[in-house]
């Protein structure tokens, strides 16, 4: 007998030998008696894109394809979603990710799209990323008017690689495909359709029959057969489109400078358009493998992780406790921050009832509460019939009979700590005893505003960042008495309202205020000592900062930091360093962005110029505290700028962690990353700070320590991770550092 022979694994075995046994997700083919099969991807409850869903997938489509019973294919996904695209865990991994081209070329393009039986893509829910990259291989795309579709790559630091890049500019024409891939845009239904993405609007109900129409017409000849790929009628001409992505990377340049994907993703677009959309698809390709593997992914894919688990709090959302229903939320105090609590509130649908001291007040308060919800309805944020709609659920008052109904009050007061416990001490009279009682606070002890009420168990933090109905984050403080209920209706509230929740314990500046008030403190310290102040706020934007410290200290204004100061100087001990750079300007009324005037100067048209008398006051400053200037500080780079403005940043982070104010060492690169403008690209400060390493930022600290003084002492908890060369943010395993 001859030996048998066994034929060499094609790349599908090998790929399919890997994921073995651990094959979770998977996709279905029925066939109908009318010739057209459905493949309905089945992973729930995103229907994610797994190695073992692709090699279902695959096989399916292969079969459909050789079946004589077959006439046209329909893909869609169960439960109401088509695809929510690749999954995510499997980005920013080492390792084998399947022959180049693979996916991309050899299955959706050799095998779906240039198949001699029609595919209909039959789209409800969410269509993102490699899912919708499927959808658009099909010969036709029929969608609900709710669904949504996006390709989000570049939120992960890579670029569409199943041949998104070619195939939407070809759908939609260059300009609204850029702005769909490098914005990461989601677009519903509708306008799929009227920009030529999707052929059809179907109902959810009719949407399999309708698809399953279509695809018979396309078999017949009654509709057209159309590979997106070579499509060119929405193209524009050559000169034109180098002209649009010659715009497109300036603003890439200009909105991310420190990052390549973007200008990757523009490059491969470009290709299809001069060499054709075959050899794009290859460097599509070539550009993912090499983009997976980055630092900038790694960090993203991290970051969208650790903001999932912001809201797994142990000890509180593993009791089983059901968040009560909140219906009637009331405000005390109507200025900058408690009117933008309330239009937070008004937009997720809350009744809302806003009190004052008096009507010159209470009307003030709503007024700025209008203002909030018309920029909306001026943004295409709120549709402007729903405006008056949503009025209604908001009225003012100028005493506390009105609270007897309420489920939670937020008091949103001046930093005053006896206003504020005054105020508690009436809420605690006149709130229902279910009520929830929470102080908008940024800075005070929740135990010091409390101190007058004997309902501590349902006393929490709110503390929302400035303006409240724009900025993401919301960090939810728990003292040693607040109820575990209390935090678990919290998070539902803020889940409700789309915000990103942080729970801390209570402690002075709480977790995000604590943590960056070294960032003003070092920028002081280098600008008495010598350094050029527009120098450091440069360098650190040019970091990826959103501002820089002196920008920022405009922006919340010299009041804000003066009391921040106040309130830390009691805790911070040695390490506090008093500048008098602030007072001395506040002296000639420069108090930042109120006044127009501060470390910039503001225009009527929001234009920011340096201010031309810094120096006096920096001189001025310095000449108080008995500061020389320092010559050697004076020559640093910008990198060492960065290194001296958020090291002590990190340090203070470890000694969030230290005193256990946070649960997790993740939640503190949520925070700095959504509360106070960190790059998301880095992954958050203390993911950076492992980044760089423990021993190497902790002899940084011990050296200007030992020159400049306490400020910069590393805390216990950074010295012991840098003596066993662990990283910050991981439990307890040693990791090289070089």
């Amino acid at each position: 007998m001859k030996p048998e022979t066994r034929k060499p694994a094609t790349e599908f075995d090998r790929i399919a030998g890997k994921v073995g046994r651990r094959m979770k997700g998977k996709s279905l083919l029925e066939v109908g008696a009318d010739g057209v099969a459905i493949i309905t991807i089945n992973n729930p409850p995103l229907n994610l894109l797994s190695a073992d869903v692709l090699l279902s997938f695959k096989e399916n489509v292969e079969q459909a394809l050789l079946r004589d019973d077959v006439k046209a294919i329909v893909i869609t996904g169960s439960k109401g979603k088509f695809s929510g695209g690749f999954d995510v865990t499997a980005f920013g991994k080492k390792g084998n990710h399947g022959k180049l081209g693979f996916w991309s070329i050899e299955f959706i393009t050799d095998i779906l799209e240039a198949a001699r039986k029609p595919f209909v893509a039959a789209i409800d829910g969410l269509a993102l990323g490699g899912g919708l990259e499927i959808a658009l291989a099909c010969h036709a795309r029929i969608s609900t008017s709710s669904a949504q579709l996006a390709l989000p790559e570049l939120r992960y630091g890579i670029l569409p690689g199943f041949g998104g890049t070619q195939r939407l500019p070809r759908l939609v024409g260059l300009h609204k495909a850029l702005e769909m891939i490098l914005m990461s845009k989601f677009v519903n239904g509708d306008t799929a359709k009227s920009l030529g993405l999707v052929d059809a609007i179907s109902s959810a109900d009719e949407l399999i029959t309708t698809a399953c129409h279509w695809a018979k017409d396309i078999l017949n000849y009654r509709r057209p057969w159309a590979a997106s790929l070579y499509k060119t009628d929405r193209l524009e001409p050559l000169a034109e489109a180098r002209m649009i992505l010659k715009h497109a990377r300036m603003e890439a340049k200009k909105q991310s400078p420190n990052l390549k994907h973007p200008l990757v993703c523009i490059d491969v677009i470009e290709e299809g358009l001069v060499h054709g959309p075959r050899a794009a698809l290859w460097k599509e390709s070539e550009a993912l493998a090499e983009l997976r593997q980055s630092d900038t992914c790694r960090s993203l894919v991290y970051f969208f992780f650790a903001q999932n688990r912001t809201s797994k709090i142990p000890g509180i959302t593993d009791l089983g406790l059901i968040p009560r229903k909140v219906k009637t939320v009331a405000v005390v105090g109507g200025g900058i921050m408690g009117s933008s609590i309330v239009t937070a509130f008004i937009l997720s649908n809350y009744s809302v009832i806003l009190k004052e001291v008096n009507e010159k007040a209470l009307l003030a308060g709503i007024e700025r509460v209008k203002v909030n919800l018309q920029d909306h309805v001026n943004k295409g944020k709120l549709a402007k019939a729903k405006l008056d709609k949503i009025l209604c659920l908001f009225k003012g008052v100028l005493h506390y009979e009105g609270f007897r109904e309420v489920d939670m009050v937020i008091e949103a007061v001046s930093e005053n700590t006896y206003l504020k416990q005054k105020i508690f001490a009436e809420l605690e009279r006149y709130c229902p005893p279910h009520c929830i009682l929470a102080s908008s606070s940024s800075m005070i002890n929740l135990n010091l505003i409390g101190e007058r009420t004997k309902s501590q168990n349902r006393i929490v933090g709110t503390h929302f960042f400035s303006q409240a109905h724009l900025m993401p984050l919301l960090e939810i403080v728990r003292t040693e008495k607040t109820s575990p209920q209390v935090i678990v209706d919290l998070l539902a509230i803020g889940k409700k309202m789309r915000k990103i929740p942080l729970v801390v314990r209570n402690y002075t500046g709480f977790a995000i205020n604590r943590m960056f008030f070294p960032y003003s403190q070092a920028a002081m310290r280098l600008v008495e000592h010598g350094v050029d102040l527009y120098q450091i706020d440069q360098a650190v934007t040019g970091f990826g900062m959103t501002m820089g410290p002196f920008r920022m200290i405009d922006f919340v204004g010299f009041g804000v930091v003066t009391a921040m100061k106040a309130q830390f100087s009691k805790n911070s001990g040695e390490t506090y360093y008093e500048s008098k750079l602030i007072s001395v300007m506040q002296e000639d009324n420069r108090t930042g962005g109120t006044t127009q005037k501060g470390f910039y100067m503001y225009d009527s048209e929001s234009k920011v110029t340096p201010n031309p008398d810094i120096k006096k006051y920096v001189n001025k400053a310095r000449s108080i505290s008995g500061i020389s200037v320092d010559y050697e500080l004076m020559k640093l780079s910008d990198e060492e700028i960065v290194e001296m403005i958020l090291f002590p940043v990190v340090n203070e982070a470890c000694c969030l962690l230290e005193d256990r104010i946070v649960v997790k060492a993740s939640d503190l690169d949520i925070a700095s990353v959504k509360g106070m403008g960190f790059p998301e690209y880095r992954g958050g400060i203390i993911f950076w700070a492992d980044t760089l390493g423990s021993t190497y930022i902790c002899s940084k600290l011990e050296k200007w320590s030992k020159t400049y003084g306490a400020f910069f002492n590393p805390c216990r908890y950074l010295v012991e991770r840098a003596s066993k060369r662990m990283s910050l943010g991981g439990v307890g395993q040693a990791r090289s550092q070089l």
